[in-house]
């Protein structure tokens, strides 16, 4: 039986390749979620959904949604990283392996950057590997699901 994954895009990821490509690089969102698509199957995942939301409350529902459908998320919440209480005690309430992402290296970058609220409520933190950070997230799913 296949291991399903769900991978959540949070606010501006949806602008991947085309704001501050020194940070995020020059790659669409799309070609990111074909390459994501493309690993999943090598590691024999089913990717059950690649969702992308600027919306905390949206990130939220579809994390309660998917709960039943999923065996471990893949999440760059981006900005909601560092505050978003709401989001961590969702992650926490579905007792999901989660992987958080980002495709910069946080700790390097400001220093409000460098607290992550979900992080305490995750399996692990992939970051600094632009859209390989995603890549490098399915794998560790697919190993500890």
């Amino acid at each position: 039986m296949k291991k399903r994954v769900l991978v959540i895009h949070g606010p501006n990821i949806n602008l991947t390749g085309e704001r501050e490509v020194g940070v995020y690089g020059k790659e669409t969102i799309d070609t990111i979620n074909e390459d994501i698509r493309n690993w999943a199957a090598q590691l024999g995942l089913e990717l059950v959904e690649i969702f992308q939301s600027n919306s905390e409350g949206a990130i939220i529902d579809k994390i309660q949604e998917r709960r039943h459908d999923v065996d471990g998320i893949a999440a760059n919440m981006g900005a909601y990283t560092h505050y978003s209480i709401a989001i961590r005690d969702a992650i926490a309430s579905v007792k999901l392996p989660c992987i958080e992402v980002h495709f910069s290296n946080v700790h390097s970058r400001e220093e409000f950057r460098h607290t992550s609220v979900i992080a305490p409520v995750c399996a692990g933190v992939v970051c600094g590997f632009g859209k390989y950070s995603y890549l490098l997230a399915l794998e560790g799913l697919s190993r500890i699901m």
